[in-house]
């Protein structure tokens, strides 16, 4: 059970900057169609901590880091789903 809880903990941490990029994001793309993004165009998130309304931290970086750090939340998700957690696998 805790497993599994500290599962879902780990894919919201991993899922905020996602779900609070989001909406940002829709306007963006529209506008990549005119012209091509710039990979060292730097990009600022509000990334609200989790269990607090009102606090929330603002992190920027280039559009390369910030697909980098995707990338390497993907497989560390997809490391953690696939690891086995015991000698019985359980």
């Amino acid at each position: 059970m805790l497993k599994l809880i500290c599962a879902s903990v780990f894919v919201a941490l991993i899922a905020a900057p996602a779900i609070a990029q989001a909406p940002a994001a829709a306007p963006a793309q529209t506008q990549a169609t005119a012209k091509k993004e710039d990979p060292n165009e730097k990009v600022c998130v509000k990334e609200e901590s989790t269990g607090s309304r009102l606090s929330a931290k603002r992190i920027c970086m280039t559009r390369a880091e910030w697909a980098d750090r995707r990338l390497q939340d993907q497989q560390e998700l997809t490391r953690v789903q696939t690891q086995r957690s015991g000698p019985n696998g359980n």
